[in-house]
């Protein structure tokens, strides 16, 4: 008959499969996650400049994917009639947007009944803002006397009249959101005046 020491083998045998089961469960449902939070600016249909959209994401052309993370977020579930939704991750340079970078943000209001940008940590929560300043929009914004806005992220102000505050050292992603956009630009998304990103000297 076995004896302990065999059965003591076979438990062990018995848990290490069990704790690499339960690994790759971890790895699946993590991987699943992490892409179902990207998905929708992973697999852009328009471009503009360093922001992306997702024109399916509330539509009934909308696939699998873009579905599942429409519920998981609950940022992209409007039609592009009630709003459009522009994502940035990088800068104009092409490099990544970082939040202990600081960066200048300009552009002319978009054609839209009200519009926000919105600077978002990597994990898609927004940041710990001390001012209470978290999105600039088209109420906030100060337009200078050709009609454009300017402010800045990072940690620390830079001597805008806006600055969103972006503290730690992660991922930085940025959200414009167009509320009831013109039928122009809802019938031609790519013709968006893309606000410019250009990071403000060296990184914290």
């Amino acid at each position: 008959m076995p004896n302990q020491a065999h059965w003591s083998a076979r438990a062990k045998r018995i848990g290490i499969v069990a704790l690499l089961y339960l690994g790759a469960v971890a790895v699946g449902l993590g991987s699943a996650y992490w892409i179902l939070k990207k998905a929708a600016w992973m697999n852009p249909s328009v471009e503009v400049g360093a922001w992306r959209a997702n024109m399916h994401a509330g539509s009934l052309d909308a696939g699998m994917y873009t579905r599942a993370t429409v519920a998981v977020n609950a940022l992209l579930a409007l039609g592009r009639d009630e709003t459009m939704y522009f994502v940035a991750t990088r800068d104009d340079a092409g490099h990544s947007l970082q939040s202990q970078c600081n960066y200048r943000i300009s552009g002319t209001p978009p054609a839209a009944r009200w519009w926000s940008i919105t600077a978002y940590a990597d994990d898609m929560f927004l940041f710990d803002a001390p001012n209470g300043n978290y999105s600039l929009n088209g109420s906030t914004a100060q337009l200078n006397a050709a009609g454009d806005f300017s402010f800045t992220t990072g940690p620390v102000a830079q001597g805008e009249s806006y600055w969103l505050p972006t503290p730690g050292r992660r991922g930085l992603l940025l959200t414009l959101r167009l509320y009831n956009p013109e039928p122009a630009l809802q019938a031609a998304p790519q013709a968006l005046q893309a606000p410019s990103i250009q990071r403000i000297g060296d990184c914290a």
